[in-house]
């Protein structure tokens, strides 16, 4: 499975009371893939407001992004948790949906070990035929899974990627040694470009809901040897990809989405949006 290069983790459109907008997401979805370039989509990430989606939100929205990117885009589910059996049932509900492949976020909170994490991953890959990304984000989960663990998983012939957040020395060691199937992607748009030149395949990107096509100038630049050209549109990319995680996101990328006219609600508590004052940095960079 080839998920391409330039991944956006898409945000979840919501309405004035805070229920998913469906016409909007079909027009974000239409604007990723034709506008900004995408050539997958994760549904229900972290950008996308996982932890506060049901279930049934989640299944609705795996569905609607199948059906309306119409074979334009991979359509990769945000399917991971703390709680295997869970993981395991979403899976196979995405899996009726039609979706091209999963994402599986390392287990947070309850801080396995990295045996744990091995069996844990084992499980689901075992109970599914979709291809699955993992996604190792220690920041945000409490837990690192060791380049060891990652490669021990890529050898398992339905885990075909990692989104990897770990320093750039585990990218390098995790490139370096993978399986010809098993592709790395940075988890982090401000090592995009390092972390191709250390062997990563491409970005699983936020910014690319904003600056999509640079983005796909800068990966397609360096893979053509124009690594100049690449470091230039790197170089000014950096205030975004850094703007975008000034506060918790997605409420960054959907005050920035707001600013190019393409409103996208606000977010769901605990998260609030940007007040007008925390989105000045935001209104000088869009």
């Amino acid at each position: 499975m080839d998920f391409g290069r330039l991944i956006t983790a898409m945000t979840t459109p919501f309405d004035a009371e805070g229920a998913i907008d469906w016409e909007t997401a079909g027009r974000l979805i239409d604007y990723l893939i034709e506008d900004q370039q995408s050539d997958s989509l994760v549904i229900s990430g972290t950008t996308g407001e996982s932890p506060t989606l049901t279930d049934t939100e989640k299944e609705k929205l795996f569905r609607f992004a199948v059906e309306r990117a119409g074979g334009r885009a991979k359509i990769i589910a945000g399917t991971g948790s703390n709680d295997t059996a869970h993981t395991i049932h979403l899976t196979q509900i995405a899996e009726a949906c039609g979706v091209d492949g999963i994402l599986l976020v390392a287990p947070y909170y309850n801080k396995p070990s990295q045996e744990g994490l091995y069996q844990h991953f084992k499980a689901i890959a075992e109970a599914t035929k979709l291809a699955i990304m993992l996604y190792n984000v220690p920041s945000r989960t409490g837990i690192c899974m060791t380049t060891d663990t990652t490669l021990r998983l890529a050898a398992i012939p339905n885990i075909v990627a990692t989104k990897d957040c770990a320093p750039l020395d585990q990218l390098t060691e995790i490139a370096a040694a993978a399986p010809d199937h098993f592709r790395v992607y940075s988890g982090d748009d401000s090592v995009a470009l390092p972390a191709l030149a250390v062997g990563a395949y491409g970005i699983v990107s936020v910014a690319s809901h904003i600056i999509g096509g640079n983005m796909k100038k800068m990966i397609n630049a360096y893979l053509e040897g124009d690594v100049r050209t690449a470091a230039v549109i790197h170089a000014q990319s950096m205030p975004i990809f850094k703007g975008l995680f000034n506060y918790p996101s997605p409420a960054p990328v959907k005050y920035a989405l707001a600013l190019k006219g393409l409103s996208v609600g606000g977010v769901r508590l605990p998260l609030v949006a940007l007040s007008e004052a925390e989105g000045e940095y935001l209104r000088q960079l869009v």
